[in-house]
């Protein structure tokens, strides 16, 4: 079992959760979804994260923008950095995530989603644009926005952050292998190919 805790508002996120799913089909392994709200992690574990966006390398900066396209040209992607709305508050969308996993939709949901805020730019935290994305992969919008208003919703992201932390995660993407193997990261995934290979043998 690769297990992947993720927030749709990270390019890294993005870049991992494309990814994971043709490894996880060549090793015949099974993905275990697992949404969160990474800025509720950075708030309690890892406030680095802010401090290096107040205080930024420039040289590093750069480097990083530089190695995200690379990134992305190898998985066939698009991504930019918006230059309307970073960071964004992607509850409503992560939410909708763990609602939708039990159906099976997360997958093309969490999809569109990446889509629109790392390739058009456009605000996932904006009712109007979840509705479209809602139209886009065949869910309706109205009773996914009264789904994600409920308290269990609300605990229940809120929870997978927490197991996230006490189980040692910092941030997003982190993916597990055999429940207490832990990698971070998009550049992680050969080494959670061998993992699952080594635990094989």
């Amino acid at each position: 079992m690769i297990e992947f805790f993720f927030d749709c508002s990270s390019p890294w996120t993005y870049l991992a959760f494309h990814n994971v799913q043709p490894l996880a089909e060549e090793l015949g392994e099974e993905i275990r979804w697992r949404p969160i709200l990474v800025g509720g992690i950075f708030n309690t574990v890892n406030p680095s994260v802010y401090a290096s966006r107040e205080h930024p390398v420039p040289v590093k900066a750069a480097w990083q923008l530089k190695d995200m396209g690379d990134w992305a040209r190898s998985a066939g992607l698009q991504i930019r950095m918006p230059p309307t709305v970073f960071p964004v508050n992607s509850v409503k969308a992560m939410r909708a995530c763990l609602v939708l996993e039990p159906q099976g939709r997360l997958v093309p949901f969490a999809r569109a989603v990446f889509e629109a805020y790392w390739g058009r730019d456009e605000d996932i935290s904006k009712d109007e644009v979840l509705e479209g994305i809602c139209r886009q992969v065949g869910v309706d919008a109205a009773w996914l926005f009264g789904e994600i208003a409920r308290p269990e919703v609300k605990d229940a992201l809120r929870a997978n952050a927490e197991e996230l932390m006490r189980r040692g995660g910092f941030g997003s993407p982190t993916i597990f292998v055999n429940g207490d193997d832990m990698y971070f990261g998009n550049d992680r995934l050969p080494l959670v190919r061998e993992a699952v290979l080594r635990r094989r043998r």
